[in-house]
């Protein structure tokens, strides 16, 4: 399973690109407003950074809109993909962005019906939103295990973008049901390789060594 990062910080991402583990960024408006400076610039940077795919938003709501601002991000660099939402005018946007070789992210999706459509309009990543079901007290997992069953059954190329995870256990699940993808915050992406197991045995073992030293330099 793919990883990618959900932020728009530049040195979030530059530390989890360190990490060696990170395969591209997902960014949405409210993400690029809370880093103070022009989209596009930050985009910019983000793309210097990052070889893999790069989600970039549309804001607008009608298809024409949708489709011009795609084709001013889309220049931005060749991994730039367009993030566009799950209705209708999106579908109908992303079948003409898939068309001119546009890749897209469908983003907000919270049906399985939406899922299918927007892979027969030519959808490059679906972004189902665990979260956010969890949150009104749906399962978000049992979408995402939906999505794959039906990919799965008619061989759809479309690959899905685990999205909205809190945390690890998310990201855990993702990987047991074989999505494509999980799109990470870096908060989580900290927590994922921590363990008390892990900490307590690094301490035993610095503490006996620590002890060998001091009588090796007794003798």
């Amino acid at each position: 399973m793919k990883l990618f990062i959900d932020t728009a910080n530049l040195e979030e991402i530059k530390k989890a690109c360190s990490y060696g583990v990170l395969d591209g960024v997902t960014t949405n408006p409210t993400l690029l407003s809370r880093e103070g400076s022009d989209p596009i610039e930050q985009l910019k940077k983000i793309v210097e950074v990052v070889d893999g795919p790069v989600s970039a938003e549309v804001t607008s709501l009608k298809k024409e809109e949708m489709v011009k601002e795609a084709g001013g991000l889309a220049k931005i660099a060749s991994n730039i993909v367009i993030k566009v939402p799950c209705t209708t005018e999106g579908l109908a946007a992303t079948k003409e962005l898939s068309l001119t070789g546009v890749k897209t992210n469908l983003t907000l999706c919270f049906s399985a019906s939406q899922a299918l459509l927007v892979a027969k309009a030519g959808a490059t990543f679906v972004s189902p939103f665990v979260g956010r079901l969890d949150d009104i007290s749906a399962e978000g997992m049992d979408l995402v295990s939906d999505i794959k069953v039906i990919y799965d059954n008619f061989k759809i190329n479309t690959e899905i973008i685990v999205a909205s995870i809190r945390h690890p256990i998310h990201f855990l699940e993702a990987a047991r049901i074989g999505a494509d993808i999980a799109t990470v915050p870096f908060a989580v992406i900290e927590k994922l390789m921590k363990h008390p197991l892990t900490d307590i045995g690094i301490e035993r073992f610095m503490a006996d060594w620590d002890k060998l030293k001091k009588q090796l330099n007794k003798e």
